[in-house]
């Protein structure tokens, strides 16, 4: 049997502080070992957690992997919207007058990461 992804592992410049915000974005929570100031939190999500490392350098560079987002109670737009509210920002809007697309969007410390439609948005068979 081969490996499994146990974690995704994220560089910040505060750990907990963007821990708490991805645990609002995907409707999760903060492990219960880690607290302010700790140099490492734990997202616990269903399959890979999402692991916030402090680390010294800031981020400088676009990112060589992001996460892509499905809603799963609400519309892609709803949902940027959401994000908006929770200190995202939109960085390239690519959604298209016919409803395809996804848009990019930004963590509070800049790392980019995309929603894309819901199911419920999709035709059957549709990859965008």
């Amino acid at each position: 049997m081969g490996s499994l992804v146990r974690h995704v592992t994220i560089d910040s410049s505060d750990a907990y502080a963007l821990a708490t915000f991805w645990a609002k974005v995907l409707d999760a929570k903060v492990s219960d070992e880690d607290q302010p100031g700790d140099e490492d939190a734990l997202v616990e999500t269903p399959g890979a957690g999402l692991l916030f490392v402090t680390v010294p350098d800031k981020k400088s560079v676009k990112n060589r992997v992001h996460l892509d987002l499905q809603p799963q109670d609400r519309t892609r737009d709803e949902e940027v919207e959401r994000l908006l509210g929770l200190g995202a920002t939109l960085v390239d809007d690519r959604r298209t007058p016919d409803g395809r697309g996804w848009a990019v969007m930004a963590d509070p410390e800049g790392n980019e990461f995309c929603v894309e439609r819901s199911v419920s948005e999709r035709p059957e068979q549709d990859g965008a």
